[in-house]
């Protein structure tokens, strides 16, 4: 039984196989010739996609610009500097004589504006009265001894004369008391001059400002004893300011410094942190400081401000001391140049040009001094031409450019493609 049933088997087993075979390789051999196919029909279509063409001409479009007409003209740059405010006097009031504060005006404190010969402090004068008179009595018996010295010389000169006696040199003048009569007259001058400095001692007793000035500082107060040198009070005159400022050594030569009938280039005086953009104060170059600074190697200059604390023009802002403040100093003129915004200044100094067939011309201008908004241009541009101030995409001499309101201004003929 058992054979019979392997008999059996075997043959079918065989048959399945061969018939299951043939059908799985030529669904394989299917799916490779679709992909292929597939694949060829991409090549095709992606290597045979037709162009598209214009006949006639071809188009190119000029780009929008926005230009400046230029003149030449005399202009005048300005150089922009910093620096600060400080007082163009100033001093600390010390009393000339020891004494007890009896007095003081009431401007004497800080802030307080004294004005020229104006009495500040008063030191009790008794003791000086006292000196005064003492002196005074001095003199007057310098003056009797004088007098009476006097008298007798004229006595031992009638002496002498009715001696018949005929006397030189050293002799002469003991007899005729010469000497007792410089002593007195010695003695005379003394008394004097210790009259007049017991004088000025008691004028000193009264201190008063040298100038119209600003009180800073007080270090006393009624009943202070005070010795001789001892500050009182610390002044700074507000007729004028100075501002000293730095700048570049190599832009000195722009500047006009007083001389002769130049009075000094105007300065333009601004405080960006504390005043609005459009107010300013003026003032004047005066001088140019000797040395450069110490930190920055950089020219010292000093600019006087009249009325700094704007007392006759109460609309104008106040200096203050110590203030960090910037400075636009004008220069000297500059004739037959160009003034150009330096946003228009192009790399490596040139500028855009429009050119009368609107297109786009590289120029390369000559500079002989640039401030923090212009560019004076010597060379490179001439009268009446368009500076371009837009920015562009492309920069190219020859690019076509159109203003607003134009046309495109950039069709340019082209060759027809034969179709």
């Amino acid at each position: 039984m058992a054979s019979s049933n392997d008999d059996t088997n075997g043959p079918r087993g065989d048959t399945e196989a061969t018939r299951r075979g043939p059908g799985l390789v030529a669904s394989i051999l299917i799916v490779q010739l679709i992909i292929a196919a597939g694949a060829a029909a991409l090549w095709v279509i992606f290597n045979t996609e037709p162009e598209a063409t214009r006949g006639g001409a071809t188009r190119e479009s000029a780009m929008l610009v926005d230009v400046t007409t230029v003149s030449r003209g005399t202009h005048r740059p300005s150089v922009v500097a910093t620096g600060t405010v400080r007082p163009a006097r100033e001093i600390v009031i010390r009393p000339r004589v020891e004494g007890q504060v009896s007095d003081h005006a009431k401007a004497l404190e800080p802030g307080g504006v004294v004005a020229a010969d104006a009495e500040l402090v008063r030191l009790d004068p008794a003791d000086y009265r006292q000196t005064l008179r003492q002196r005074r009595s001095e003199l007057e018996q310098a003056q009797a001894e004088l007098r009476r010295e006097q008298g007798r010389q004229r006595v031992a000169e009638r002496e002498y004369q009715l001696s018949d006696q005929e006397l030189t040199g050293a002799n002469k003048d003991l007899v005729l008391r010469q000497p007792q009569l410089k002593s007195a007259k010695a003695e005379a001058r003394s008394a004097q001059a210790a009259l007049e400095q017991a004088q000025l001692n008691l004028a000193r007793t009264t201190i008063e400002a040298p100038f119209r000035a600003q009180v800073l500082e007080r270090e006393i107060d009624v009943g202070s004893q005070v010795s001789v040198g001892d500050p009182l009070a610390r002044l700074v005159g507000i007729e004028t300011y100075w501002i000293e400022v730095t700048v570049p050594v190599a832009k000195l030569r722009w500047l006009a410094f007083p001389g002769g009938d130049n009075e000094g280039a105007p300065v333009e005086i601004h405080n960006p942190g504390a005043w609005a953009d459009e107010v300013a104060r003026e003032g004047r170059l005066i001088r140019l400081v000797g040395n450069l600074d110490d930190a920055t190697r950089m020219a010292r200059m000093l600019v006087a401000v009249d009325d700094p604390l704007a007392q006759q023009a109460p609309d104008k802002p106040r200096l203050l001391l110590g203030t960090f403040v910037e400075a636009r100093i004008q220069g000297q003129a500059l004739n037959d140049v160009i003034r150009l915004d330096r946003d228009n200044l192009r790399t490596d100094d040139t500028v855009w040009v429009m050119t009368g067939e609107g297109q786009l011309a590289i120029r390369d201008v000559t500079i002989p001094v640039r401030d923090s908004e212009y560019a004076y241009i010597r060379d490179g541009l001439k009268d009446g031409e368009r500076v371009v101030t837009s920015s562009l995409a492309t920069v190219q001499d020859g690019a076509p450019l159109r203003l607003d309101g134009e046309g495109s201004g950039g069709d340019r003929p082209g060759e027809a493609d034969g179709s």
